[in-house]
């Protein structure tokens, strides 16, 4: 693998320095790339528009300082996963530092996205998802922290919710009630994940009820009946 600069450009003063300790999710800003012979040939204009790479689930490579990342293009198939220098992280900004980046920031016809309605929602009415860290992230995140267009009239609002402590069902339920009604307001579709001890799982998922639910971890996906097993030492 070699490495590729991209072009200058400033870090958004609206968007704070994050900590340097990464996690999924979180969104790097990069001073250089690792390439690869085998990547597509939009990876270079997609890092050229903005010098930015999410955070994978993956088990990173700390004997070569390498952090396992993704790099999305123009649509939705274009995703890759490759991986970053810890020495070239310039910026890490986790979902929940853009909870105040305002829309202001973005052009005016941006606004009216219906993902970036959605969001507008959550921050003023959503009263029990304020007492949770949360933060959005996919495009809606990615278009507030790096200021590329990215947010289509059809796309989802993604959020991460870290729930570090165990959560009730039907507390589930009245989170995932407070979304729904954003999504009704916005005519979209809100897709919330519970980051947990044991790793990423869907809201929508874990207040069905099921007995066992989908867990992704750095190890993989893998179902699981605690998702706070592995904080508390409950089988």
């Amino acid at each position: 693998m070699c490495a590729c600069a991209a072009a200058r450009c400033a870090v958004d003063s609206s968007v704070p320095v994050h900590r340097m300790d990464s996690q999924p999710h979180d969104l790097l800003r990069l001073r250089d790339i690792q390439r690869a012979d085998d990547e597509p040939e939009w990876v270079h204009d997609a890092w050229m528009r903005a010098p930015f790479a999410v955070v994978r689930r993956a088990l990173p490579l700390a004997a070569e300082s390498l952090v396992p990342v993704g790099l999305r293009g123009i649509t939705r198939a274009q995703r890759y996963g490759t991986w970053a220098k810890t020495s070239d992280i310039e910026q890490c900004i986790a979902p929940e530092d853009l909870c105040d980046v305002e829309l202001f920031t973005l052009p005016a016809s941006r606004h009216t996205l219906p993902a970036f309605v959605a969001l507008t929602a959550l921050r003023s009415d959503a009263r029990y998802l304020h007492t949770f860290v949360w933060g959005p992230t996919g495009s809606a995140g990615f278009e507030l922290a790096t200021h590329a267009l990215t947010v289509t009239p059809t796309s989802d609002l993604d959020l991460l919710i870290r729930v570090p402590e165990p959560l009730s069902h039907a507390n589930a339920l009245l989170l995932l009630g407070e979304l729904q009604r954003a999504a009704q307001h916005s005519g979209t579709r809100v897709d919330a994940q519970l980051e947990t001890p044991s790793g990423g799982i869907a809201l929508a998922e874990y207040a069905a009820g099921k007995p066992r639910v989908l867990a992704r971890s750095a190890h993989g996906p893998h179902l699981i009946d605690n998702p706070w097993s592995a904080a508390y030492g409950v089988a």
